[in-house]
């Protein structure tokens, strides 16, 4: 076994490899880079080694720096985690020519099955099921137009070299074909260095449903069931769980001896994963091979009780997997959030900053439910333009799928964010939402449910009167301890202060405290419309998150001040509330509403990003639909498009040029 091994990689797969490492007794070396000196892989290793600048082309993926990061501090082995250099041959022969081994495949299969072109040739003639497509390179986009007719439409445009839902797109037309095939291209050149990119059917309603294998280097070679990942967006996975509510066991079998049978046929040793698209009649076809740790790989952990980084290390060690096929089985079920910084209420638009507060649920068990989080943040760390916007995965485990829905709707109630936007509230929402919950979803899921974006959901008659009654319990419990600081206590039975009113947006929520005291633990019953309520909490002032029990439901909310009052965040919801008596209540209404600025006018930058291109000059007649400008952030390129027809009057901005959040690109006559 080995003494040392170093993490080609940053972040929370950094962080995931090293407490393995640790509790195998293996030390550890970090990479590092300026943007992440104070980053929390750097401080949980035994050593760190600085490898560069910010920028990933000038750091993490310089693989002579690894080699060199090696040599220094004498590592016999590299984890690459995923990403990064994690599927590159080359960097793996580097490695072996110093006589260091690669926790991972040999060249031969990352070879075979890391071009997504030379991978389907070679699926094909193991008698993989494949998509019907074009796997030859493509030239330009005028030959990209000839083989999508050919095809029928729609069509999918990918990155050869492509991961990660970067360097593809989904045409529609012929239009949509040259469009889309400059996007892939770009993309494709700026994540991979490789602007290659093939077309094949877009099979409609499909499900993302993926085979996780285990291989060593004597021939055993098993599968540990499957990961629905059909919540995506942008073709980036949003949610996944384990195993997949649609698939039978034959398909499972099906698809799991296939899996192993292509593994086989390249000699694969080390995890990996074998991704299919599964049509509604649970029809499967081979989409590629990711020869490297996936980044959902946890809820697989979860129902099965391996360890995929421990077994991955041994493997490369020369070990045996201790355990065969029939060994191997599935408990229960896991769920996994992708917590990002971007915005939910912005289609999702990437966000940066400083995490002015970072409290995530407290890992280990939770009734019947398991709860794993997987971060490589802090408190006070800095969300980076330069790299993935993942800030965390938080995973459940439950006996079934809906108790590890629900423990994980209760997680993110709890989940604490502050200084960057996030998309705690949409996966908070997804957890309620019926079709999810039925199982009943595809990869285009979001953009059916969602059409218009994700907007803040509105609360029904019940959610109102929890969140008034979550309102008025802290807003008692925090007056009561001012005036206890005053030395003027009053009883919260006061008749003067038994009516209240709750503004919860623009609804006013009268409430009528019948009986209790208000004390730590609070205890109180209340009337809310007409409804007997009892409302149990030890929440106090300050305190971001408010744990208790209403009724007989337990009830996990945040709660942040703001101007005049707080605002309450549960189950997806956001709501600004104001706790006021009910003559303060009808001055209230009276209040003029402060409308925002127009911005019709304006194309600001959704996101802090880098100008690619502008495509219109000053005074040119643009139609609705047409692309006016094009910004990269974290590593995807963002298509500007007109809303209507109109004349640019003023240009801003130019290529090149790196832009805050709003900042005025262009203005319209």
């Amino acid at each position: 076994m080995f003494d040392k091994i170093l993490i080609a990689n940053r972040g929370e797969i950094a962080c995931r490899v090293i407490k393995t490492a640790r509790r195998m007794g293996i030390a550890t070396v970090a990479v590092y880079s300026d943007a992440d000196r104070d980053a929390l892989h750097v401080e949980m290793a035994d050593e760190a080694i600085h490898i560069g600048p910010a920028a990933a082309g000038e750091s993490y993926l310089v693989a002579e720096k690894i080699v060199d990061a090696c040599r220094k501090t004498g590592a016999q082995a590299v984890h690459p985690g995923y990403g990064f250099l994690s599927e590159r041959a080359s960097f793996c022969e580097a490695l072996e020519r110093e006589g260091i081994i690669f926790i991972g495949p040999k060249p031969k299969a990352i070879r075979a099955m890391g071009d997504k072109i030379e991978s389907k040739k070679f699926a094909n003639a193991a008698k993989v099921s494949t998509v019907p497509g074009h796997l030859g390179v493509i030239d330009d986009a005028e030959q990209a137009e000839t083989i999508a007719d050919a095809i029928g439409y729609p069509v999918m445009i990918k990155a050869s070299a492509g991961g990660g839902g970067k360097g593809m797109r989904i045409a529609w037309s012929r239009q949509e074909v040259r469009d889309g095939f400059d996007r892939a291209r770009s993309e494709a050149q700026n994540s991979f260095g490789d602007d290659r990119v093939f077309i094949e059917k877009y099979i409609v309603d499909p499900r993302h449903i993926e085979i996780q294998i285990l291989a060593d280097a004597h021939g055993n070679i098993v599968y540990l069931g499957e990961r629905e990942c059909s919540i995506q967006r942008r073709n980036q996975k949003v949610a996944e769980e384990a195993p997949s509510p649609f698939l039978d066991e034959a398909t499972r079998a099906a698809m799991g001896e296939q899996s192993v049978a292509l593994a086989r046929a390249v000699d694969y040793q080390s995890a990996g994963t074998v991704e299919f698209i599964v049509d509604r009649d649970r029809n499967f076809y081979f989409l590629e091979m990711n020869t490297r740790l996936q980044v959902e790989h946890p809820v697989t952990e979860l129902v099965t009780g391996i360890d995929l980084v421990e077994q991955m290390i041994r493997v490369a060690a020369g070990e045996r997997l201790p355990f065969a096929q029939t060994d191997i089985t599935l408990n229960g079920w896991a769920v996994e959030s992708r917590i990002y910084a971007e915005d939910p209420y912005r289609n999702f638009l990437p966000s940066i900053g400083r995490l002015t507060r970072y409290r995530p649920p407290a890992e280990g068990k939770a009734g019947n439910a398991i709860i794993r989080n997987d971060t490589g943040v802090f408190e006070g760390a800095e969300i980076s333009m330069h790299y993935d916007p993942m800030i965390a995965k938080l995973c459940t485990w439950a006996p079934t799928r809906i108790e590890a829905i629900e423990a994980m709707g209760q997680a993110l109630d709890g989940f604490v964010v502050d200084g960057i936007e996030h998309n705690v509230p949409f996966l908070a929402a997804l957890m309620k939402h019926p079709r999810w919950r039925a199982g009943k979803i595809s990869t285009s899921f979001i953009a059916e449910e969602y059409p218009d974006g994700f907007a803040p959901v509105l609360p029904d008659a019940r959610q109102t009167a929890f969140l008034a009654a979550i309102a008025l319990s802290a807003s008692l419990i925090d007056a009561n301890r001012r005036e206890q600081f005053a030395d003027r206590l009053r009883p919260a039975t006061d008749p003067l202060r038994d009516l209240w009113s709750v503004r919860l947006g623009d609804e006013y929520i009268d409430v009528r405290l019948l009986d209790g005291l208000v004390t730590i633990p609070f205890d109180m019953e209340m009337e809310i419309s007409g409804e007997t309520l009892s409302v149990v909490t030890d929440w106090r002032p300050g305190d971001p998150v408010w744990h208790g029990k209403i009724g007989k439901q337990r009830i996990t909310a945040q709660l942040r001040p703001i101007l005049n009052g707080m605002r309450l965040d549960w189950q997806g919801l956001s709501v600004k509330a104001k706790v006021l008596t009910p003559r303060h209540a009808e001055l209230d209404r009276l209040m003029p509403v402060k409308l925002p600025p127009d911005t019709s006018k304006l194309l600001l930058c959704p996101m802090p990003g880098l100008v690619v291109s502008i495509s219109v000059v000053e005074g040119q007649q643009v139609k609705a639909g047409e692309t006016l400008a094009v910004v990269e952030a974290m590593k995807m390129e963002n298509v500007l498009r007109a809303e209507r027809d109109l004349t640019v009057g003023v240009i801003n901005a130019k290529p090149g040029e790196s832009l805050a959040v709003d900042a005025v690109i262009m203005e319209f006559a």
